[in-house]
């Protein structure tokens, strides 16, 4: 536990440092972390056999941190990711020990988690970028720490026993709940006051929501390929993907509900 609490607490200041240094620091914090997960990624397919063709994977991450400290727009962006689909399908032709089950998981590796961590580099350098991180990481760690307790206390329905034995429902919903309520006090902090409070509500339960979702979605993906982490570079805590799987669902997820909220136009 000790090491544990001692990795989270570097981890966060060494994010809450980049994040807050520059535009330029929070877009290398996000394409380090998707490197990393794509590296993760790919060392674990080889568990199952399957070769995929990783430096596709770090290219289409790379070019994408390029993309959006230059600010050239979705129009650049979509054509990185099919240019980067492109070479992966190509990776399966050119390459025997790729082939076409390999390209297949450079394809899922492409859109998972590589296009979203795509997405938080674009978000990070948008206008609304505080706003966005702010409600989908706190809402994203509120309801983890309730919906721990919550399960604790009252959990009897599983959520998804093949998937992940130790989430009920009970927990699940006690961490949108609560995040929700927090989603009130968020209004208070300086960065969002210029938010509706409702806004704050509906974003933080929406966004707590799918980050549960994005846990679960990794922990099929582990399932699947039949590991525990996906890997040891955090002491107590797995790998880089074991820590980014809940905010790669929930900030996009608050950036779009602040979007459609009308907020940052």
């Amino acid at each position: 536990m000790k090491k544990r609490v001692c990795s989270a607490i570097v981890i966060v200041a060494v994010a809450l440092a980049c994040v807050f240094l520059s535009e330029e620091s929070r877009v290398l914090l996000f394409a380090f972390a998707g490197l990393v997960s794509a590296y993760e990624l790919s060392r674990c397919f080889e568990k199952l056999e399957v070769y995929c063709c990783a430096w596709v994977m770090y290219v289409y991450v790379i070019s994408q941190a390029l993309l959006s400290l230059l600010h050239l727009g979705v129009v650049a962006y979509t054509a990185c990711f099919c240019i980067a689909v492109y070479l992966a399908l190509f990776s399966g032709i050119l390459h025997k020990k790729v082939s076409g089950n390999g390209a297949m998981y450079t394809l899922a590796g492409l859109s998972y988690p590589c296009f979203l961590f795509g997405l938080l580099m674009m978000i990070s350098v948008s206008r609304i970028w505080l706003e966005t991180l702010a409600l989908g990481a706190l809402s994203t760690w509120i309801c983890d720490t309730f919906a721990l307790f919550g399960g604790l206390a009252f959990g009897k329905h599983k959520i998804a026993p093949r998937v992940s034995p130790k989430k009920s429902v009970e927990g699940c919903i006690c961490g949108a709940v609560a995040a929700a309520a927090c989603g009130a006090l968020f209004h208070l902090i300086p960065a969002l006051s210029h938010i509706p409070i409702w806004v704050c509500v509906l974003t933080a339960f929406v966004a707590s929501t799918l980050g549960q979702i994005g846990d679960l979605a990794e922990s099929l993906v582990k399932r699947m390929i039949g590991v525990k982490d996906s890997g040891n570079l955090i002491p107590g805590h797995g790998g880089m993907l074991d820590r980014c799987d809940s905010l790669l669902f929930s900030i996009p997820t608050a950036y779009i509900c602040l979007f459609i909220c009308g907020i940052g136009y």
